[in-house]
């Protein structure tokens, strides 16, 4: 009899969860064998159970899905990563891809396009739909200047740009981890980090270097 791939969900949204676990519970090549809420854990969970592919998402509290990632590759297990997240933006897949996961999937295409996915990467293949590989090719074809090495937004996460974003809309940490779902302490570590990373020794320097660089979005956005 052939065996079912073993699953672990990470996602903070319990009723997403209870909804991904009986979607694939109900597929006979499936069985998930453990979930949780957060990047942290996950793991603690990898250090209990035996899985084949982790669906992960990108934003969690106390440790986010990227930061997960890279630990989990760091520390060597060997699951599969699959990302499931409401993220369309070329630059966080490929910022997932570079940390470690082996696919990237969209919330709004949770069917028949998951199960292919779960499958592809157990098998230590990469996934992307046509879309998503359609931007990466767009992006590789232009190769604009934002790809460059030095270039300060490279320099950066996704993830420590939306603190960043935050931050220089004056937000206080506090407000930024209510928005991002982050504790205060985990938006005070992006915060250093990103000091760090572009040489800053002030808060205001920070803001200063967003604005000059042209880091963030449109206020719309």
């Amino acid at each position: 009899m052939k065996s079912k791939i073993k699953i672990i969900l990470a996602d903070d949204h319990a009723v997403l969860r209870a909804g991904l676990k009986l979607l694939l519970n109900n597929e006979p090549d499936f069985i998930v064998v453990g979930e949780t809420s957060d990047g942290e854990k996950v793991l603690a969970l990898l250090e209990e159970l035996t899985a084949d592919v982790l669906i992960i998402d990108l934003s969690m509290p106390n440790m986010g899905g990227l930061e997960c990632i890279k630990e989990i590759k760091s520390r060597g297990y060997p699951i599969k990563i699959l990302v499931l997240t409401m993220y369309e933006d070329e630059q966080y897949i490929k910022e997932a891809m570079r940390s470690g996961a082996l696919g990237y999937v969209e919330k709004h295409a949770v069917d028949t396009e998951l199960f292919i996915a779960v499958k592809t990467v157990n098998m230590g293949q990469r996934y992307l739909n046509p879309h998503n590989s359609q931007l990466l090719l767009n992006s590789l074809l232009t190769n604009t200047p934002k790809e460059s090495a030095d270039d300060p937004y490279t320099l950066l996460s996704p993830r420590e740009r939306e603190v960043l974003k935050y931050m220089v809309r004056g937000y206080s940490m506090s407000q930024t981890g209510k928005m991002l779902c982050l504790s205060v302490k985990t938006v005070d570590t992006y915060k250093t980090r990103m000091m760090e990373k572009l040489g800053l020794t002030e808060k205001s320097q920070l803001v200063d270097y967003a604005l000059k660089y042209d880091l963030l979005p449109a206020k719309s956005e």
